[in-house]
């Protein structure tokens, strides 16, 4: 099979989706890999590293879609290319549909295209693959990040997150508790912060109590609980997600006057629309903005940068997926991989996810291997 990895397109993207490593995988299979030029530059893998691997270097981006059969990106292309995509062309990537246009989603069916959502691939157990692997590194550089707009260089109040002896350290409030926000706990509390966690299920909060530490406070994110976490909130991490659907919004404007003032607001359900009424998608070169005094920073695409160790992740992640695919077909592989069929939000030009054909008014198929 023609298998295809276009360079990224968006801004700041520094991610490839798959490293020389994987590339020399699919090839020793006798599949042949297309690399757009440069495309893996900025992750630290340079094009002599892919054709070391045996990858064919394309010098354009309409030219890997051209040639590839099964196409593999981090971020899915721009509305404005889905004219470039072929019948039956299966392209893996972070679609993020549940948050796009009506038009754009029936622009894409229109294309005929087969369409597998990263974020989406799930077992029965909610155990996501790809999901997971990048919300561990958000997690850890939103902290990071987070931390370092507390100072006062950067806008923030001044204060550092772990605080020194004799000084109290920064409270950390985290709403949702699933792998994302478990992860910023866990460096939160590495930095010495003082660690609240959030989520509408009891069951996610005991799983976190069993994974973190007990210093951390767990709270049902109860309308009240989410006022008074957020009235002695320092830094505030949302990491809030439904499958298929958009995030719920649990932070109105309103609750904003509840907050301490140059209080950091980090959102990282923005790929899902935001679960704050005032977030809007920034980027690493304009990062933050402020709303009735608040500091918000909305990077969709957080974990490029660490763009070597998140493309990395991305291939352990995706590589098994690619490789039943490219060796087997894209039927076999749906039956070999139910989480795989959970993952394809589109299939040949229909819809093949019930929440989004409720969200957009379409018809929909449930795939072989999909489940209930």
């Amino acid at each position: 099979m023609d298998i295809g990895i276009p360079k990224e397109t968006r801004l700041r993207e520094h991610r490839v989706a798959l490293a020389p490593a994987g590339v020399r995988t699919l090839v020793q299979k006798g599949h042949r890999v297309w690399v757009e030029s440069d495309a893996g530059l900025a992750a630290g893998h340079p094009n002599p590293d892919y054709q070391a691997a045996g990858a064919q270097i394309a010098y354009s981006r309409h030219e890997v879609f051209a040639r590839a059969a099964l196409v593999a990106t981090v971020f899915a292309p721009d509305p404005q290319e889905y004219g470039d995509l072929q019948k039956d062309q299966i392209v893996f990537g972070f679609w993020g549909l549940p948050a796009t246009r009506p038009e754009d989603f029936r622009a894409l069916e229109t294309s005929e295209a087969t369409v597998v959502g990263l974020e989406a691939i799930e077992d029965e157990s909610g155990h996501a693959p790809v999901r997971t692997s990048m919300s561990e590194i958000a997690g850890s550089l939103a902290v990071v990040m987070g931390s370092g707009l507390l100072l006062n260089a950067f806008g923030g109040k001044g204060i550092l997150l772990g605080g020194v002896p004799g000084v109290p350290a920064a409270s950390f409030v985290v709403l949702g508790a699933g792998v994302l926000g478990r992860a910023a706990a866990r460096a939160a509390l590495g930095l010495g912060a003082q660690v609240t966690l959030l989520d509408v299920s009891v069951a996610h909060l005991r799983a976190a109590a069993s994974y973190l530490p007990s210093t951390v406070t767990t709270m049902l994110a109860t309308p009240p609980n989410v006022e008074k976490a957020l009235s002695f909130a320092d830094l505030v991490l949302g990491a809030v997600a439904v499958r298929e659907q958009r995030a719920p919004v649990l932070v109105t404007r309103d609750m904003l006057r509840l907050m301490k003032p140059r209080t950091v607001v980090v959102d990282l359900s923005i790929d899902m629309g935001g679960c704050f009424e005032t977030s809007r998608p920034t980027t690493f070169t304009s990062p933050t903005y402020e709303v009735d005094g608040i500091i918000h920073m909305c990077i969709a695409n957080l974990p490029s940068g660490a763009a070597r160790t998140a493309t990395q992740a991305l291939t352990n992640a995706t590589l098994p997926y690619l490789q039943a695919v490219a060796d087997h077909g894209l039927d076999a592989a749906l039956r070999a991989h139910p989480e795989l069929a959970r993952g394809t939000y589109v299939y040949r030009g229909r819809c093949a996810s019930e929440a989004l054909a409720r969200s957009f008014g379409v018809e929909w198929r449930r795939l072989p291997g999909a489940g209930e």
